[in-house]
């Protein structure tokens, strides 16, 4: 107990530390060559940088989980696609100043230069806890006006439940995400299915709690 909120005071430091730093209004250029404090992971949300809060502990394993699987599928499929983390994106409305931060992306793109925002996503994945609320949707509507973009996925953390959004053949998002809570979760985007509860292994989740 003593550890953790040794911790916790730590972060607090980090955080009041990094808003007496953030700057006011900045395009992506400028966010980009920012010295963000540390201690959290930053985003740039119509001009205006900010914090991500810190991901519970079934969070991070849904990430960690799922890009693990799909990994491993695009390997075996010979795919050349590749999943990135906390992969960085630029919305096609309002590019200027916007760089999103979701949890997984993948895309089938090469790139011969460094790049800070994935080029050509086709998949976005974010999940949902109960602290980003606000923030997942609003990345959720920003990754739409991507126009390679064919498949948002959305995990929830505090139950076995996700959310899909997919293009129809004449490139329309439909009005309400498909929503799966058990069976299969497929993600044609990239020939990828799996059983949703293996998604959740390691987490308290499957374990019988709520």
């Amino acid at each position: 107990m003593e550890m953790w909120s040794w911790a916790l005071a730590c972060y607090r430091v980090d955080m009041s530390d990094a808003a007496r730093k953030v700057p006011g209004v900045m395009d992506v250029a400028e966010f980009l060559a920012w010295d963000a404090p540390s201690g959290s992971l930053w985003q740039l949300v119509d001009g205006e940088p900010q914090a991500m809060a810190p991901a519970s502990r079934t969070h991070n394993t849904l990430q960690g989980e799922l890009g693990r699987l799909i990994g491993n599928h695009l390997v075996e499929q010979e795919k050349n696609c590749t999943v990135v983390p906390n992969a960085g994106t630029i919305p096609r409305i309002r590019a200027d100043a916007n760089f999103r931060i979701p949890d997984l992306a993948v895309t089938c793109s090469d790139y011969e230069q460094e790049e800070y925002d994935v080029s050509e996503p086709v998949l976005m994945v974010e999940v949902l806890s109960p602290t980003n609320k606000t923030e997942t949707w609003t990345n959720v509507w920003a990754y739409t006006t991507i126009p390679t973009v064919r498949e948002i996925l959305i995990l929830h953390s505090v139950r076995v439940r996700a959310e899909l959004l997919r293009r129809d053949a004449e490139g329309q998002w439909p009005e309400r995400p498909v929503v799966i809570e058990d069976g299969t979760l497929e993600l044609a985007s990239i020939g990828f299915s799996v059983e949703l509860r293996s998604v959740y292994r390691g987490t308290r989740l499957t374990r019988g709690q709520r």
